[in-house]
């Protein structure tokens, strides 16, 4: 039986890196986004030409009815829920945090964190055995901005995954009874568009050759950590933050 998996945030980067990857592995998909419905669109398209079969889920993760409306499609368009990628998040200009207004940081934090945990409360819903589920896997997607702190450039993006990585190792522990195994991956300077969004397209590769290895990160490199995490070869990895930045 084909595997169902929901990923927010999939019309781009890592998101659109994971579906494909998983649409190779004969996946179903649940391609979800936010904005831009031709992204999520080609996205989809490119799950089903690696030979899985996708759907087209919008909704903002930080609207709670967004959130739920999202699972109930993916469980009305495949017949159940075995994974979820938590992965959308927004990033804001760089600046230093003294000039951060309220609405800047509310969004952040809404998306990032508020986002990340109606997500992943949703999916325990869903696919704790206590519940009725058949257990399961999550991955959220963090930033290895947790523990750098990424000071003079976006404290609050970095306070938000601090946040994620929390919550993964406290439901990890909370669900992992239950038969759901909590992880996240925390990607370094990765090559994808959220770096224009933050006013700086070139940053990844700036930055990145001053990395151990040399160079910015692929999407697809992530994408390949995130379906370990998600297969049964990782069927022991629970709580675990798996750094993929090169040793940044």
């Amino acid at each position: 039986m084909t595997k169902v998996v929901l990923i927010t945030g999939a019309s781009r980067g890592i998101g659109r890196a994971t579906a494909r990857l998983l649409g190779a592995r004969g996946w179903s998909v649940g391609v979800n986004y936010a904005h831009n419905e031709a992204a999520a669109r080609e996205t989809a398209a490119e799950v089903g030409r690696a030979g899985g079969h996708a759907r087209v889920i919008p909704g903002d993760v930080a609207d709670e009815s967004a959130v739920i409306a999202m699972f109930d499609s993916l469980v009305h368009a495949f017949g159940r829920i075995d994974a979820v990628v938590n992965n959308a998040g927004i990033v804001a200009p760089s600046m230093q945090v003294a000039d951060m207004d309220a609405d800047r940081l509310r969004r952040v934090f809404d998306v990032n964190v508020l986002g990340a945990f109606l997500v992943a409360r949703e999916a325990a819903r869903r696919m704790a055995k206590d519940r009725g589920g058949d257990g399961g896997v999550i991955v959220n997607v963090s930033s290895a901005a947790s523990r750098l702190g990424s000071p003079n450039e976006y404290v609050d993006y970095a306070s938000s995954k601090g946040a994620v990585d929390t919550m993964t190792i406290g439901l990890a522990k909370e669900l992992g009874p239950q038969g759901v195994r909590v992880n996240a991956v925390r990607p370094g300077l990765i090559d994808t568009e959220i770096h224009a969004s933050g006013g700086r397209p070139d940053r990844a590769a700036v930055l990145g050759a001053q990395t151990p290895l040399g160079r910015a990160g692929s999407a697809d490199e992530v994408a390949e950590a995130i379906v370990w995490l998600l297969s049964d070869a990782a069927s022991y990895v629970n709580g675990a933050l798996l750094d993929v930045s090169a040793g940044r």
